[in-house]
């Protein structure tokens, strides 16, 4: 025990910092010392066996806590102290002593100074187990470490997941939504919460729905919100719109932080945005897989299914490392080629447009006989004039019914669920295209119909120029196709509401201003942030469905008399803004 004496002479020093042995001044307090801060707090370097243990004890039960979100699991310092201080004999108050002392008391009994778990513990941890807060996730074949911390003030409070930065683009956000399993009732539980009323009463008691729920469900890649209104409607009959859900309400703990690391395991970026560090270190990322990889089609130009089974993911072996790929199907018009990607992501984008075409290519007839028969084709031709030509119209609407007739998940992996799939969709596809056709002949109609409305508003520039933006967003060159079934239905709706909104302008402009005030923060945003994401190369699931929001609080501010399907306000999106950006 070491201590450091000042000399003094009549108030002036004499010598100061000069390094004695404090034992044999004060034994009692060096013994009070050395227990607390060598025994207790472990600043002490020792190889003993009940040392290590002990220490390794403490670690095993704050990781509980961390897990546990309860800081009272591990007893006070003061009962630990008082453990040693009941056994540590009067006048040992140094390592060399204590290890004299430790060595004859080892002798008789080897075990005296291992502390066991319950002299530790204030209670149990109920529930918290390594099945419910694994110490890795396993996702795309690979496995990423998970640490757990009770800090709510801080960055890295909750789970977070430590990012291999050649594996950043292969993490999928929809799979790290569902967090760990000992964590999903209480997100569940939060998200129904989140509910309007007339539905969240609906689900009976939530701590019964999210332990049903999480008991019921397995995590897998499909949005948790998703995955939540599916089991509402199987279990309950009962509908829920995804967008009805308000995930701002949930606290940061309940999202997967992300900490992306180089190769010699240095933070590049850590976040609870996947999408934000994707636009940030994707391209370069993408850009180190490659290299290690190597680049090429692993097959080129296939008419069918002549390849074997197509797994999710595929081990690349290049020299003494073992690569995660996603091999997809990718559309060459004509043909397809069979590639590896490095992000789950690009994979599944490109295979949709791959194996939609393959599906192209093995119906050909019904296609041919689609592009002959679509009802109103001539009229939507001129309609669709001022977007695109005849060809690029016909088309997508084609490419269109395809998806919807062919493309439903799970997609075939294998020659003969294709076949299968080829087979279900044969009698469907001039139905579909035909229901495809009357919507998009409705849509085409009432823009034809704001074009001449615009027309007669030049008075009123900035509601005109709005407008006009809001239809280059909703329909550009390729909108048939690249609008998504279920949201293209609210086209006519959207479209009908900037009408009103147009109608209304004369009457009273100064509500419209108001109403423009509170819409053009948020869209702002929400177009600065898309287009970041779309420069690097990211997608955003969240950033897509708050660019529909964007859409409903339209209808909601310019025409509300055509109802929105899920409550929604300027104040709730800015909520919601915020915790996409956290």
């Amino acid at each position: 025990m070491v201590a450091l004496e000042r000399g003094t002479l009549y108030g002036l020093p004499v010598y100061v910092n000069r390094r004695i042995h404090y034992g044999p001044l004060d034994p009692a307090e060096a013994r009070r010392i050395f227990i607390r801060q060598a025994l207790v707090e472990g600043d002490w370097e020792s190889r003993a066996p009940f040392f290590q243990h002990n220490q390794r004890l403490v670690r095993e039960i704050e990781k509980l806590e961390h897990k546990s979100r309860r800081p009272d699991v591990l007893v006070d310092d003061e009962l630990i102290f008082a453990f040693y201080d009941s056994l540590v004999p009067e006048g040992i108050h140094n390592g060399a002593g204590f290890d004299a002392w430790r060595a004859e008391l080892e002798r008789t009994d080897p075990k005296r100074l291992f502390l066991r778990r319950e002299d530790l513990m204030r209670h149990e941890a109920a529930g918290i187990t390594t099945e419910l807060f694994p110490p890795a996730l396993e996702m795309a074949g690979r496995t990423f470490a998970l640490e757990y911390l009770h800090d709510p003030c801080g960055a890295r409070d909750g789970v977070t997941m430590t990012v291999p930065l050649v594996a950043l683009n292969q993490v999928s956000a929809a799979r790290c939504e569902w967090l760990v399993p000992g964590l999903l009732k209480e997100k569940v539980q939060l998200l129904a919460k989140s509910l309007p009323q007339k539905l969240r009463h609906r689900l009976g008691p939530l701590p019964e729905f999210g332990a049903g729920f999480a008991a019921a469900v397995a995590p897998g890649d499909t949005p948790l919100a998703q995955a939540i209104a599916r089991y509402a409607r199987e279990t309950l009959d009962l509908v829920v719109p995804v967008d009805g859900f308000r995930p701002e309400t949930v606290p940061a703990h309940l999202w997967m932080n992300f900490r992306v690391v180089d190769e010699h395991g240095r933070q590049l970026g850590m976040g609870r945005n996947l999408a934000q560090l994707r636009a940030e270190l994707g391209r370069e990322a993408g850009e180190q897989f490659a290299a290690i990889a190597g680049a090429g089609a692993a097959q080129a130009g296939l008419t069918d299914w002549s390849f074997g089974p197509l797994e999710e993911v595929m081990e690349l072996a290049r020299g003494s490392q073992t690569l995660i790929g996603h091999p997809a199907l990718v559309d060459r018009g004509d043909s397809v080629d069979l590639e590896v990607f490095d992000a789950r992501d690009k994979a599944q984008a490109a295979h949709r447009a791959g194996l939609r075409r393959l599906f192209m290519l093995r119906l050909k007839e019904q296609a041919r006989y689609i592009e002959k028969s679509l009802p109103g084709l001539q009229a939507m031709v001129l309609q669709y004039a001022g977007l695109g030509d005849a060809n690029a119209l016909r088309a997508q609407l084609v490419a269109a019914a395809f998806e919807r007739a062919c493309m439903a998940d799970p997609l075939p992996c294998s020659a003969e669920a294709f076949a299968r799939r080829c087979e279900e969709a044969r009698p469907r596809l001039a139905l579909i295209a035909q229901e495809l056709a009357r919507l998009v002949g409705v849509v085409l109609a009432e823009h034809q119909a704001l074009q001449k409305k615009l027309q007669a508003a030049k008075a009123f520039p900035e509601a005109v120029r709005d407008v006009g933006a809001q239809l280059a967003r909703l329909l550009p060159k390729d909108f048939v196709l690249a609008t998504p079934w279920e949201r293209l239905q609210h086209f006519p709706r959207y479209l009908k509401a900037a009408g009103l909104r147009l109608e209304k302008l004369r009457a009273d402009p100064a509500r419209d201003a108001r109403a423009l005030a509170e819409l053009a923060p948020l869209e702002t945003q929400w177009l600065r942030e898309d287009a970041r994401q779309r420069k690097a190369g990211a997608a955003d699931p969240q950033l897509e469905q708050f660019r529909w929001l964007l859409e409903e609080l339209r209808v909601q501010l310019f025409a509300q008399e055509l109802r929105t399907p899920v409550p929604v306000s300027a104040k709730r999106l800015h909520k919601l803004w915020q915790t996409l950006r956290r």
